[in-house]
């Protein structure tokens, strides 16, 4: 294992609340830049943007490193089906000290349905991803899993600076800490809508969530935190309600809150308008709201 040490703990270096967006991956460069800018300027301490379906999520986030002074950037996540570690190392390298400073590499293993008949043993698959990162000297406290189960989980505290889950209610941030201890990173990404009618707002989580109905990983990490066949076949109001958060800023700063309360040492926060791909904007009146009332 890699015992190159980082300037600070990663809780410290990500701060208390981030954003997670979708729409920074996807922005022109130059919108990009500015949106980072501003984010870093509202006190935001990190900002993550996915990386699931492969591409150039490494060049993108030197982008938003150059565009910042303070926050850290993280990915959320790298998939591990659609880089190697080489890549992400010779990468590492090629950055200055004060930047690596501030990247957390979220990495993780993906879903059958999306990879298809390559996928399987997710958990030695991971393993050994994280081997050739240590062979590649990217730093421990510098890398997270997307874990949801124990045995990721697991990995997450001994083989990387914590957890960064996605969907997850307060309930599963209460079960990792639970799992990593006190020390290892909770970092879970928190579905936020500015929307104070239940109907349209549980309608914009349902087409937000949707895509993520046929991935078996979510479906039976619910199952595990209780929630009924019901609830998790259908979507029901309760999971939709424990999932997502919805309402004033306020209701929002409940939530986090509420993370918070359970363990968490970080939360991001995804701002959600409507169907995925259905705006193509930057939520920015949305992030300067949530940074009046959170930050």
């Amino acid at each position: 294992m890699s015992t190159q040490a980082s300037p600070a703990k990663p809780a410290a270096r990500l701060g208390r609340v981030g954003v997670w967006s979708g729409e920074l991956r996807r922005a022109a460069p130059a919108a990009r830049a500015e949106a980072a800018a501003e984010l870093d300027a509202l006190g935001y301490g990190a900002i993550w943007m996915p990386g699931g379906i492969g591409g150039e999520i490494l060049a993108d986030v030197r982008a938003l490193l150059d565009a910042t002074r303070r926050a850290s950037v993280g990915t959320g996540i790298i998939n591990i089906w659609k880089h190697e570690p080489a890549e992400l190392g010779a990468w590492w390298r090629g950055l200055p000290a004060e930047l690596q400073a501030r990247t957390m590499l979220g990495l993780g293993a993906s879903h059958g349905p999306l990879i298809g008949a390559e996928y399987g043993r997710p958990l030695a698959t991971m393993r050994a991803f994280l081997d050739g990162l240590d062979a590649e000297g990217v730093p421990v406290q510098s890398r997270c899993l997307a874990a949801l189960a124990p045995g990721m989980l697991d990995l997450s505290r001994d083989r990387s600076a914590g957890t960064h889950p996605y969907l997850v209610p307060p309930e599963h941030t209460a079960v990792a800490r639970a799992r990593v201890g006190p020390d290892a990173l909770v970092a879970p990404e928190q579905g936020v809508i500015l929307e104070t009618d239940p109907a349209r707002a549980r309608e914009i989580a349902r087409q937000a969530v949707g895509v993520y109905l046929g991935l078996p990983n979510y479906l039976n990490n619910w199952r595990r935190l209780g929630y009924s066949e019901d609830d998790v076949t259908g979507f029901s109001d309760r999971l939709c309600d424990a999932v997502f958060a919805w309402g004033t800023t306020e209701q929002i700063a409940a939530r986090v809150k509420a993370h918070f309360d359970a363990g968490a040492d970080h939360v991001c926060l995804q701002v959600l308008r409507g169907a995925p791909g259905s705006d193509m904007s930057l939520p920015t009146r949305q992030w300067r709201e949530l940074a009046a009332a959170l930050l």
